[in-house]
C-alpha cells in the first residue's frame, strides 16, 4: 500500500519524484477503505482446474496482508467438463451472470487447454471475449495467464501466436525492461520466471500493436506487459502462479504418458529446474524404468518425496511483488461503489498518469 505524504518531510517529495507510491494526503483522503473483489475465470481441463484455482488463489492471497479480498471462482461454457467437475462447479463457482450483477475490481483469466492450432474456433473463444468486453467496461484491471495471453492479443490485436520448435518446459532468467513501471516497484530488476508451452508471441510483436512490454527473459522472451495505458489488461506469458513442485507433477506425468506408450521417447526433464542432487535421483529413477519396460517388469514408482525438498523455488518473491502492485494500483483506483471501475478524477485512458510527465 502507498506512503501518505501527510507532513512536508522532503523525502515523500523526492521519492515521488522518484516514481514511487507516494499519495498526497488530498488523495489519500479521499480515498474510502473497502474489501476488493477479485473475479477468478478459471478455464482450465479437470484435471488441473482445482490446483490452477489453489494457485492463483495462494497466490493473491499471499502478496497482501491488508486490504480484505474476495476471489469469485467463474468459468465459461464450452469446456467439456467431467459429471465430477461439473457438479464442483455449481457447488462452488459463481455465475458470470451474478458477477455482472454485484460487479469485480479485477480480474484474472487462466489459460485453458486447445485442441488445434486454431484459437479464434476454439469453443470456449466467444464467452471469453464476452467476459473481455464487459470487463473493459466494468473492471478495473484484468491479468491473462499465457494461454488466455495468446487468445486475447489475438482477438483483440491480430497477434498470432507462433509455434515453438519444442516445447518451452522449465525456470529461465529474465530482466525487468521498464523499470518504472509501477506494477514492478519493489521486484528484483533480474529473477526467474516457469514456462510451459509449445507457443509464444514475442516482445516485438506486441510492442508493435502498442503493448507495454515490462518483462522479458534474457534471450528477449516475451513475460509480462499491459495494454496502452498501462494498467487496464496485463499480459502473462509465464507462471508465477506455480508451486514449487508444478513442473515436477507434470513431468511426471509425461513419464507416465510414456511408460504407458502414449510418447515415442522420453520427455526432457524441464530446464534449470532440477538441482544436481535432486536431478541425480531422477537419473537413477530413469535408468531402473528402463530397465524394467525392457524386461517387462513392474515400473518403479516416481520418486517424488525424495526430490521435493531438494527443489529450488526462485520465483515466488517477485511473483508476489507483482500481484501485490497490482492489487495495490486497483485499490488506488478503483471507485467505493463496488462496479464502479474507476474513481471519478481517473482518466480511464491514462489511469496511472504515465502518459503525462512525473512533476
Amino acid at each position: 500500500m502507498p506512503i501518505v505524504a501527510h507532513s512536508a518531510l522532503p523525502s515523500f517529495a523526492d521519492l515521488r519524484a522518484g516514481g514511487e507510491q507516494i499519495l498526497t494526503l488530498d488523495e489519500a483522503l479521499q480515498q474510502d477503505i473497502r474489501e476488493l473483489h477479485i473475479g477468478l475465470l478459471n478455464m482450465m481441463p479437470d484435471a488441473a482446474l482445482r490446483v490452477t484455482e489453489q494457485q492463483f488463489v495462494r497466490l493473491v492471497g499471499s502478496a497482501n496482508q491488508i486490504v480484505q479480498l474476495y476471489v469469485h471462482p467463474f468459468t465459461v461454457p464450452g469446456i467439456e467438463r467431467s459429471p465430477a467437475t461439473q457438479a464442483y462447479l455449481d457447488a462452488h463457482y459463481e455465475s458470470f451472470a451474478d458477477l455482472q450483477r454485484d460487479g469485480l475490481d479485477g480480474l484474472i483469466v487462466t489459460g485453458a487447454n486447445v485442441s488445434g492450432a486454431d484459437l479464434a474456433s476454439q469453443p470456449f473463444a466467444e464467452p471469453l471475449a464476452e467476459v473481455m468486453a464487459w470487463a473493459h467496461e466494468h473492471v478495473t484491471s484484468t491479468l491473462c495467464s499465457c494461454l488466455a495471453t495468446h487468445a486475447l492479443v489475438e482477438r483483440f490485436h491480430g497477434v498470432k501466436r507462433q509455434p515453438l520448435a519444442a516445447k518451452r518446459w522449465g525456470v529461465s532468467p529474465h530482466r525487468v525492461v521498464d523499470a518504472g513501471h509501477p506494477l514492478l516497484h519493489g521486484a528484483n530488476t533480474r529473477f526467474d520466471v516457469p514456462h510451459s508451452r509449445w507457443n509464444e508471441v514475442t516482445s516485438a510483436q506486441l510492442r508493435e500493436v502498442g503493448i507495454r512490454v515490462l518483462v522479458e527473459s534474457v534471450e528477449g522472451d516475451f513475460h509480462l506487459g499491459t495494454s496502452a495505458d498501462g494498467i487496464r489488461t496485463v499480459y502473462l506469458q509465464g507462471h508465477p502462479e506455480y508451486h514449487g513442485v508444478s513442473l515436477l507433477k507434470e513431468y511426471r506425468r509425461e513419464l507416465d504418458r510414456f511408460v504407458a506408450g502414449e510418447l515415442d521417447a522420453l520427455p526432457p526433464t524441464p530446464a534449470n529446474y532440477l538441482t544436481p542432487e535432486a536431478a541425480r535421483i531422477v537419473g537413477d529413477h530413469l535408468d531402473a524404468m528402463l530397465r524394467a519396460l525392457d524386461a517387462g517388469e513392474e515400473v518403479p514408482a516416481f520418486p517424488e518425496a525424495a526430490i521435493v525438498p531438494l527443489l529450488d523455488v526462485t520465483w515466488a518473491d517477485t511473483g508476489r511483488t507483482i500481484f501485490n502492485n497490482w492489487l495495490g494500483l486497483i485499490y488506488r483506483l478503483t471507485d467505493v461503489q463496488r462496479g464502479v471501475p474507476f474513481m471519478p478524477a481517473v482518466d480511464r485512458d491514462d489511469p496511472l498518469g504515465l502518459a503525462a510527465p512525473r512533476q
